[in-house]
């Protein structure tokens, strides 16, 4: 497999251009312990020939990755504040499409999970539009990554970070664990609240939506936020089922922390018939997702969530390959939930795959521990930190399920975070679709809440009103 890297056998390789990146290898997995803080020449990269997230600012040496130039930092002309994001790349033609006819022909630019689906539908295809690097947050949040390099560290055997705030710890990543602990805190807002969709359609394309309603109070990215003012909460979260009738009016309430081996997630639902709140230990790991049909992990919530405690996680290096990117026209509001689902797959002819560099994380069940997927490969934006893709495999080695997270760069924040989750069951020849909202109201961003507004009391409260 050819691999991008920027790491050499010590922690780093420095190199003096992005074309001499271009080789193959495998990181070991790296001791905890052993890790090492990057040097202030390391550091001194960011926001030079790496951007202040840790990427490559160069494009690569054919020119179909372009340099980043800060991505989306205003919206296009005409949007307002509430609408569904337009397409800033509308124009673009299909370069080409991959199907299992040609997939040889691109076979090093796809994921295996990938190169799956296409061989097990043949109405799935790829088409590839040319790359846009839109990613963007922030100065604060720029600046914040750049401190946290200097300062973040793992703690008690990578189930924890400590000495990092308000978005990625570890921009100059040198671990799979540092790696997964960056799309766990990376910029994603302070708060949001989002109307949307769930669906997992029959292998004949019939589906129920189920509609919730989340929010998201990441106290972790708030201006000014410091370690000890977390009291090591980094994100409160609340989502509620509404839709259908025999589903609707329990609520979810969690708070994740930063130092999970100090202190787990902790979860509580609200049960509509008993009017009650009772403490929910389950909703972690491979228990499945509310209302997903048994489509999903609850670990598998914002393509990963959750402690990482029960996987050896390794750092494989970074690689070119083709990745759901901008999915404004999956986004779009002139878009029904009809033209989306059908059978097998979603439809790929609203879908955009672009040519992006990703950092290759592998994540292998620990001896003496328990999980659902044995193994799990992850394909991580080297912009943003952002999941894009997810290779599960089940415990006879065998590819099970394969994720895909569409993103666009949500302008008025800016950020970029997933319009759709997909969960494509290969064995079941079904998919569950998470985050739908097409038909449903955008999302809000930036209203206040505080620490209060999540409690056990406060969820009690919203249930009964």
């Amino acid at each position: 497999m050819t691999i991008l890297t920027q790491h050499s056998t010590s922690r780093r390789l420095s190199t003096s251009s992005a074309t001499s990146l271009l080789f193959a290898m495998t990181l070991s997995t790296l001791s905890i312990t052993a890790m090492a803080q990057p040097s202030a020449d390391e550091i001194a990269r960011l926001g030079n020939d790496l951007t202040p997230m840790g990427a490559i600012k160069a494009g690569n040496s054919d020119g179909t990755i372009p340099p980043w130039e800060g991505g989306i930092t205003t919206p296009p002309a005409g949007y307002k504040k509430g609408d569904h994001h337009p397409d800033p790349y509308s124009d673009d033609k299909i370069l080409f499409t991959i199907t299992k006819d040609n997939m040889v022909q691109h076979a090093d630019k796809l994921s295996a999970g990938h190169k799956a689906m296409l061989e097990a539908y043949d109405s799935f295809y790829i088409n590839v539009y040319p790359t846009h690097r839109s990613a963007a947050a922030p100065q604060r949040i720029y600046d914040a990554a750049i401190k946290n390099a200097s300062h973040a560290a793992l703690t008690e055997n990578g189930n924890g970070v400590t000495g990092a705030a308000t978005t990625i710890p570890f921009p100059l990543a040198s671990s799979g664990l540092e790696a997964i602990w960056n799309h766990i805190l990376r910029w994603r807002g302070v708060t949001t609240a989002r109307h949307f969709s769930q669906a997992a359609p029959n292998r004949n394309g019939d589906y129920t939506l189920v509609k919730f309603y989340d929010e998201f109070h990441m106290q972790y990215a708030k201006e000014g936020m410091t370690e000890e003012k977390l009291n090591n909460i980094t994100l409160h979260f609340k989502q509620q089922v509404l839709a259908p009738p025999r589903l609707a009016g329990g609520i979810l309430l969690v708070h994740d922390t930063m130092d999970q081996f100090k202190e787990p997630r902790k979860a509580w639902l609200y049960n509509p018939g008993q009017r009650r709140v009772r403490r929910a230990p389950n909703v972690a790991f491979d228990n499945p997702g509310i209302a997903s049909d048994g489509m999903r992990t609850t670990d598998q919530y914002d393509m990963f969530t959750g402690s990482p405690e029960r996987y050896d996680w390794q750092l494989v290096g970074r690689k070119e390959i083709y990745v759901p990117y901008n999915s404004y026209k999956l986004h779009s509001d002139s878009l029904k939930y009809d033209d989306i689902l059908k059978p097998l797959h979603v439809n790929p002819e609203h879908l955009r795959y672009e040519l992006h560099r990703v950092w290759i994380v592998e994540a292998t069940v620990k001896e003496g521990m328990r999980h659902l997927y044995k193994r799990r490969t992850f394909y991580i934006d080297e912009d943003s930190w952002q999941i894009l893709l997810v290779d599960q495999y089940d415990n006879r080695d065998q590819l099970w399920r394969v994720s895909e997270g569409h993103v666009i760069n949500y302008y008025e924040m800016p950020m970029l975070w997933t319009t759709l989750e997909v969960h494509t069951d290969l064995q079941a020849g079904r998919y569950l679709a998470f985050g739908l909202d097409n038909e449903d109201k955008m999302y809000e961003f930036g209203f206040e809440r505080s620490a209060a507004d999540y409690t056990p009391a406060a969820l009690r409260r919203a249930g009964r009103r």
